[in-house]
């Protein structure tokens, strides 16, 4: 099987890979042509066996080489404007439409054509890749996948993840933890409210407290001028509770996230809320009040040193002069550098075109991304 790294990406945007359904299709399809390169491909399962991860490998064995990280998953396009056929790539004014190119199938196809050019090689060292499913929430894929990859591919020297970056080699990004607060209290008839517990006043009282520590944190918490937002940040994204205006709500449901700096550790500013919720429970002075905060979905930051191995590799790789950056979006980058594998984020795009209505790839930043993978390739057969 020999395809362009355009044909590879027509392919892989026809897949309808949303992270809602099942990607045993796109998978079966990238397991097939990669075996058929003489790829060791091992599948890794979701615990549902509804979708299926790869770590795949071609060169010596043992440890060292290179290993690209990508995911197969997509955001959905159901409410959004398109003018063209989302799962149908179509190019026009050196623009390659479609749902994924940016992110990040055209990585993906770059990283498969440059699979084609390794398993033509003498390799010195390993080529390898990291093909996830569920990224798209919260990095799920990775997670459950991450614990079979020193089996399947050793250690890799070094890693490249091929977020959207405008071919900019990204040292960092901040780690994401996603809590839901359960707030309880006692329901009875809104004329006599004051005789119950409203869950949703002790919600509120924990939104006050998540504003409070964003100050704190402004203030007082770390900095890094690398980052558009230089300090580590709180949201609330959902508040829910209450059935009818004449009752008293005896459940509400906060979801609100963290996203840290690599020097602001989690642990105290969770401490903090948690105890401020505490607080608010003692003060409600009521038995059936109550909140618990839980931890519903984390993935860790990256922060690379710019003489990380990594790094060097990526900037040799790249024309003189491409800058080192950090993102503002999450990475499964974390997971890897975790493994003790120095990793950066590269890739082609921009990521202000993914997840939008008539998404798109600019064909020079495909061209760009062929052209360092096929260095980085090379440097394996030196």
């Amino acid at each position: 099987m020999e395809l362009a790294t355009l044909d590879i990406l027509d392919r892989l945007v026809a897949f309808a890979s949303v992270s809602s359904r099942s990607n045993r299709d796109i998978a079966g399809w990238i397991e097939a042509y990669l075996r058929d390169l003489g790829f060791d491909v091992r599948p890794v399962p979701s615990p549902d066996d509804q979708k299926v991860g790869l770590f795949a490998r071609i060169g010596p064995s043992g440890d060292g080489g290179l290993l690209l990280s990508g995911h197969m998953d997509v955001v959905p396009v159901e409410g959004q404007d398109w003018t063209r056929e989302p799962f149908r790539l179509t190019r026009a004014d050196g623009r390659l439409y479609g749902r994924g190119t940016t992110d990040m199938k055209g990585f993906l196809a770059a990283a498969l054509s440059a699979a084609r050019t390794a398993a033509g090689a003498k390799l010195a060292r390993p080529f390898q890749l990291s093909l996830s499913y569920d990224e798209e929430l919260g990095c799920l894929g990775i997670r459950q996948m991450i614990g079979h990859l020193p089996a399947a591919l050793g250690q890799p020297a070094l890693c490249i993840v091929g977020e959207p970056t405008g071919m900019a080699v990204a040292t960092g990004h901040k780690g994401k933890i996603a809590l839901r607060a359960d707030c309880r209290g006692q329901a009875g008839h809104s004329a006599m409210a004051p005789h119950y517990m409203n869950a949703l006043h002790l919600a509120t009282d924990l939104v006050g407290l998540v504003r409070a520590e964003q100050a704190h944190l402004v203030a007082q918490g770390a900095r890094d001028e690398a980052y558009d937002i230089p300090f580590s940040t709180l949201h609330v994204g959902k508040l829910s509770g209450g059935l009818a205006l004449n009752i008293v709500p005896d459940r509400a449901l906060v979801d609100f996230e963290l996203r840290h700096l690599a020097a602001d550790d989690p642990g105290p500013i969770l401490g903090r809320l948690r105890a401020g919720a505490a607080d608010c429970v003692a003060r409600a002075a009521h038995p059936a009040a109550a909140m618990r905060i839980e931890v519903v979905n984390e993935y860790p930051g990256l922060d690379a040193s710019s003489q990380a191995l990594a790094v060097q590799a990526a900037q040799a790789a790249l024309p003189s002069g491409t800058p080192l950056i950090k993102v503002a979006y999450g990475t499964e980058a974390g997971f890897f550098a975790a493994q003790g594998i120095s990793t950066v984020v590269c890739g082609p795009g921009d990521m202000a075109q993914g997840h939008q209505p008539d998404e798109y790839l600019e064909e020079a930043q495909l061209q760009a991304c062929e052209a360092m993978l096929g260095r980085l390739v090379a440097g394996l057969s030196a």
